[in-house]
């Protein structure tokens, strides 16, 4: 998976692919700090899932925004987040549209088989 801004580090022989899903309704901060020369902090908004990579040994730290500042509010290992990467690569625009209906609980159309309006 490539990321355009800050790669994992050379360092990492086999970084993980990691999904974090920001569950609250405030606009949250992810960073990861504990990897030496590697700078990653993102916005993740409510309801955003947030697809990385990193080092298996990354800790990915969330911060909640606050008036002026922001508090740590978690710390969860990178491993912990992981995804396997048969998953990613399965993905397809139809098959993120479906996925994105599920998780807004929508219901895909359905198909009318007959002139009598019955769906299957």
């Amino acid at each position: 998976m490539a990321q355009i801004f800050d790669p994992v580090p050379t360092i990492s022989a086999h970084p993980i692919v990691c999904c974090y899903v920001n569950a609250t309704s405030r606009i949250q901060v992810a960073r990861i700090t504990n990897i030496p020369n590697w700078y990653f902090e993102r916005v993740v908004f409510p309801g955003q899932r947030l697809l990385f990579e990193a080092p298996s040994e990354a800790l990915l730290e969330i911060h909640c925004g606050m008036m002026a500042s922001t508090i740590l509010a978690d710390t969860i290992p990178c491993d912990r987040l992981q995804v396997e990467d048969a998953v990613i690569s399965s993905l397809n625009p139809e098959h993120e549209q479906r996925m994105e209906e599920l998780n807004e609980g929508l219901e895909p159309a359905r198909l009318v088989t007959n002139s009598v309006g019955v769906s299957n």
